[in-house]
């Protein structure tokens, strides 16, 4: 019996134009047996589906898009070359040029029976001539777009466009045609017939299609953060294959391929260099803003700047695992998830077509039985106008062009959200928690000095410490191990090694029972610690920790370890208090070293010698008060802490196990980063719900005034020419507010 096998697939989708494109899209996903989630983006034009792998494959699902009535088209793994978003910009460029040359003489034709000029009998032909190839040929995608919709029983945008076109276009013809039939129904109008719309059917083209243009041209400076992390990466590579050098493309690079780079290149892949020495800009990758030195067995990263030295480098993650290649990928994923907040416009989506349809032949119905001569005209105008005002493309676009902005912006400083969720609970958070070691401080501790017990020597206090330390991955232990080797101190082996969680370590070494840890943890063994007392209050007022050692029962010494505050760690709490938000420090230290690195870094609330689980603990017991958390932390310690908080922000220099249970990594490790990261949130849901205002603001004001409710007191009506450009107005403006959101976001890039 197979078992659930897990996968994920991404699909470039084309033919969607609104919210109910969107709804329709994963419908038809959701509807293949296997698939377990979907998620469509209207303004990145792409699904991301879960599915099991043993019931159904990505060619299914593209298949069951395509059904839909839509195109869909899985991506290589290297898009970077995707010229797909530039062909539509393109083929949309030249429609609307065409569109433009052809309506513009329309529109002045159409508008001169407004001054007393001449109008000659054969005008309603040559506007009829004018307006056919813009409606035929230029508005081709929306005919084809509706008449797809209604083989499958749905109405989508493309049905009210092609039906507001249609309507008028039509009603134009046979008045043009056949003037008698509209005299003969009472329509009254020019030359015995009804007044022909032909302006109205080619500016509502030309309108929609400068909308969608303006769309696609939005949607591509977007997602420039995507393009600009992919131009990190070189297009070939030098390799050596069977003693030659050979330049190949770097998708064919194979890993244990020996790859050649050479003083200003970029690094094809990540791997361990075998010979040569440079340094190598990383700022790219970490933020930092000197070269870093690469000599044999150094690791380098794919998308960084080689600087003078040439060197030979061992692959290990090529492609799509690479580190650069993985941050893409995670910027994808955030760009094309929903946030919570999106569910209320797909919820209205699923309903508001059809509600369209239904109000415009409600109004035409109603304007053509009770309305004032000529009822053909005015219902005419009513019924297109409604449907073209009411098009929901607006709707569709309001949270994702905002969502692939925010995401984008943070991705350019190094701030990967996992997804619009995590984006979405920052941006409510009202309390953070700081962990101390390599979040505040820097995770580069050193031995500052060593006290010895009497009739013990420092030799046997670092000895004894390094050598239990040494199986050891905390920052403190590392420390430790560093600083017997810098003073030539023996290491030697021990037995059953055992860490106990968010104490210490206990071991065997030469037969006897060896505790190195805090105070706490020797004194819970029943070892004495009172010889050392005035020790930690010197440690504590050096902000350092103090690393206790015993050896058979009986304690040998204390080693202070220092840890420094980052520069910028105090700038950052200062921010975040100026934010309104409550900080705290978490940390498993003493207390007193806890208290003294806190004052430094201008944080009030300590929460100090507490283990990994009750850093959980914590944060639970803050969120039963009502408070919205944020945890930021690096290590595996942290892990629960993160897991538990609203949303968990991991320093990227920390462990993957800290990385995989938070909301947010911060690539550079700079606390400023999660102050950022807490800006960018706000802005972005500050924009979605702008944009949500404009979508809807347009409709609730100019469908009652498109119906002719306002007809009977002021005589208002509005023109489909106008419907249309309201139409396009709304899209435009959802996207232009969103590329604002850019602008702020590089200012504030710039500042820090």
């Amino acid at each position: 019996m197979k078992t659930n096998e897990p996968a994920s697939a991404r699909f470039l989708v084309e033919g969607m134009h609104c919210a109910s494109c969107v709804g329709r899209v994963e419908e038809a996903i959701k509807r293949v047996p296997g698939v377990n989630d979907a998620s469509v983006n209207l303004a990145a034009r792409e699904a991301r589906v879960q599915f099991d792998s043993t019931q159904t494959n990505p060619d299914a699902i593209a298949s069951a898009i395509t059904t839909a009535g839509y195109t869909a088209k899985i991506p290589s793994d290297n898009t970077a070359d995707d010229t797909s978003g530039d062909a539509e910009v393109n083929a949309l460029r030249r429609k609307v040029y065409v569109a433009a040359v052809l309506t513009l003489p329309v529109f002045i034709v159409s508008m001169a029976e407004l001054f007393p000029v001449h109008t000659y009998p054969s005008r309603n032909w040559v506007l009829l001539a004018l307006t056919l190839p813009v409606v035929v040929w230029s508005g081709a995608d929306f005919f084809r777009g509706a008449w797809s919709a209604l083989k499958r029983g749905y109405a989508d945008m493309n049905t009210l466009v092609a039906m507001g076109v249609s309507a008028a276009f039509v009603f134009s013809v046979v008045a043009t045609a056949w003037p008698d039939v509209f005299a003969t129904a009472g329509a009254g109008g020019m030359h015995g017939g009804a007044h022909v719309y032909f302006e109205s059917a080619a500016v509502i083209v030309t309108l929609v299609l400068l909308g969608r243009f303006l769309e696609a041209k939005a949607r591509g400076r977007a997602s420039d953060a995507i393009r600009k992390l992919l131009e990190l990466q070189p297009r070939t590579a030098r390799v050596m294959r069977a003693g030659v050098e050979t330049d190949i493309p770097i998708s064919d690079i194979l890993k244990g391929d020996v790859v050649i780079v050479r003083p200003g290149e970029k690094i094809p892949a990540d791997g361990a260099v075998l010979s040569g020495k440079s340094f190598v800009d990383e700022a790219s990758m970490t933020g930092e803003p000197l070269p870093v030195e690469k000599k044999p067995g150094s690791k380098v990263t794919a998308g960084t700047l080689n600087k003078n030295g040439s060197f030979q480098f061992q692959a290990k993650f090529v492609g799509s695992e690479t580190a650069l290649q993985r941050i893409v990928e995670r910027v994808k994923a955030a760009q094309a998830s929903k946030a919570p907040i999106a569910k209320m416009a797909d919820a209205i989506s699923r309903w508001f077509v059809p509600a369209v349809l239904g109000l415009a032949l409600i109004a035409g119905t109603c304007w053509l039985k009770w309305g004032p001569e000529p009822r053909w005209n005015y219902a005419a105008v009513v019924a297109v106008s409604v449907l073209l005002i009411a098009c929901p493309c607006a709707l569709g676009l309001a949270t994702p062009a905002a969502i692939i902005t925010g995401t984008g912006a943070a991705a350019l400083r190094g701030i990967l959200f996992r997804n619009a969720d995590a984006l979405e609970r920052l941006a409510g958070i009202d309390t953070v928690v700081l962990d101390k070691t390599g979040t505040i401080t820097a995770g580069k501790p050193s031995v500052t000095h060593v006290v010895c017990a009497d009739g013990v020597s420092e030799t046997d206090v670092v000895q004894a410490a390094a050598s239990a330390e040494k199986g050891s991955e905390h920052p403190i232990g590392a420390a430790i191990v560093r600083h017997a080797l810098d003073t030539k101190v023996d290491v030697k082996p021990v037995t059953a090694f055992s860490a106990v969680e968010g104490l210490g370590i206990e071991a065997v070494l030469d037969g006897q029972p060896i505790l190195v840890g805090s105070r706490r943890f020797l004194e819970s063994k029943n070892v004495p610690t009172q010889a050392l007392e005035k020790a930690e209050n010197e440690f504590s007022s050096n902000r350092a920790t103090g690393v206790w050692v015993a050896l058979g029962g009986r304690l040998l010494g204390a080693i202070a370890v220092s840890d420094a505050i980052k520069p910028t760690s105090a700038e950052a709490v200062k921010k975040l208090k100026d934010m309104g938000l409550r900080v705290i420090m978490i940390t498993g230290d003493n207390r007193a070293a806890a208290e003294a690195i806190a004052r430094a870094a201008g944080i009030d609330d300590v929460r100090a010698e507490t283990l990994p689980k009750e850093k959980a603990d914590h944060v639970s017991a803050l969120q039963k008060e009502g408070r919205r958390t944020a945890m930021v932390g690096d290590g595996i310690n942290d892990a629960p802490a993160l897991a538990q908080s609203d949303v968990g922000l991991a320093i990227g220099a920390g462990t993957d196990i800290a990385i995989e249970a938070a909301g947010v990594t911060l690539m550079r490790g700079d606390l400023n980063d999660a102050v950022l990261a807490i800006e960018i949130a706000q802005r972005t849901m500050r924009t979605i719900r702008q944009n949500l205002f404009f979508a809807f603001i347009y409709n609730a004001l100019l469908i009652p005034l498109a119906a002719g409710v306002f007809f009977p007191l002021t005589g208002w009506l509005l023109n489909p020419m106008i419907a249309s450009g309201a139409m396009a107005c709304s899209s435009v403006t959802v996207v232009v507010n969103s590329l604002r959101l850019s602008r702020l976001f590089r200012a504030s890039l710039q500042k820090s």
